[in-house]
């Protein structure tokens, strides 16, 4: 489906990132810069998925090179 471009580490901290964001929109109900929180939804997937669009946007990568 999507050609991989985020490595293992870039990965983990992604997904870390991302539920951390998330964690704390549901911690923080009454704070009016709530849902820029939401944001940790986009980490998250690119972390789960292993593919980031603005990596392949750019030509990036991140994963390790194939010798």
């Amino acid at each position: 489906m999507f050609k991989s471009n985020v490595g293992t580490t870039d990965r983990a901290l992604r997904v870390i990132v991302g539920v951390a964001l998330l964690v704390a929109f549901f911690m923080l109900p009454e704070a009016s810069y709530r849902w820029l929180l939401l944001i940790g939804i986009v980490p998250l997937v690119t972390g789960l998925m292993g593919s980031c669009p603005a990596y392949s946007l750019f030509g990036m990568s991140t994963c390790k090179m194939k010798s």
